[in-house]
């Protein structure tokens, strides 16, 4: 359950990082007419805020999987974690992201199913398994 939760929790909080430089890397805002400055302040808002979340979520269920033991927590950290993973992975099948390059969009359905499944696993661990000491 660990060792799941590190992968889970490094590769959310390197997307959280990554996503910052998104905008600029794929040039968002020249998709916004200049006019608009409202939508833009928006789009840098969310995109702050969702980069913010993503670091915040991975550390937290660091936090909670290797900190005193608290299995009850433990559950439900992991249990949003992987609910917030399986929306992503449900939002790639409906509405892909990077299909101007298919290497780019299925890769990046496979990293979403990858760390779905270890936040999956390690809540299903956490709730139902044996509870190893790494200790």
């Amino acid at each position: 359950m660990k060792l799941l939760t590190l992968i889970g929790s490094f590769c959310t909080m390197g997307f959280g990082v990554w996503h910052f430089f998104v905008p600029k890397a794929w040039n968002w805002y020249s998709y916004i007419v200049p006019e608009a400055t409202e939508l833009v302040a928006a789009v840098r808002a969310i995109n702050v805020f969702f980069s913010l979340s993503l670091i915040l979520f991975g550390a937290a269920n660091l936090l909670v999987v290797f900190g005193a033991k608290n299995r009850y927590a433990s559950i439900v950290l992991l249990s949003v974690s992987t609910v917030l993973w399986a929306v992503r992975c449900m939002m790639q099948l409906i509405y892909p992201q990077g299909s101007i390059n298919p290497a780019l969009q299925y890769g990046m359905l496979t990293a979403f199913i990858l760390i779905f499944v270890c936040f999956a696993s390690a809540a299903l661990l956490a709730a139902f398994g044996k509870q190893p000491s790494l200790s």
